[in-house]
C-alpha cells in the first residue's frame, strides 16, 4: 500500500502560500481604493515677464559696470547689450 508522506508538511505548504495570496490580493484591493488624490495642474506664472525684466536690468547693470571699469571694449559691450535685449 502507498502511503503519504509528510501530510502536515503539505497542509503547512498549502496553507502558507493560500495565506499570502488572500493577504497580496487584500492589500491591491485596499491601495486601489486608497488611490492618491491627482495632482493639480500648476498655474502660469504671470510674474515670469517681470521677473525676466529684473533679470535683464540686472544683467544690463552688471554689463555696464564692466565696460566703465574698462573689463569691456565698446564693441565688446554694446554685442552684449544687443544680446540680453534680443
Amino acid at each position: 500500500m502507498l502511503m503519504r508522506r509528510r501530510p502536515l508538511l503539505r497542509m503547512a505548504a498549502v496553507g502558507g502560500v493560500s495565506y499570502m495570496g488572500a493577504k497580496a490580493g487584500t492589500n491591491r484591493a485596499i491601495a486601489a481604493q486608497q488611490a492618491p488624490a491627482p495632482v493639480p495642474a500648476p498655474a502660469a506664472a504671470p510674474a515670469a515677464g517681470v521677473a525676466g525684466a529684473t533679470d535683464r536690468i540686472a544683467q544690463l547693470q552688471q554689463l555696464a559696470q564692466l565696460h566703465d571699469s574698462g573689463a569691456l571694449t565698446d564693441a565688446e559691450f554694446a554685442q552684449e547689450k544687443a544680446r540680453i535685449l534680443a
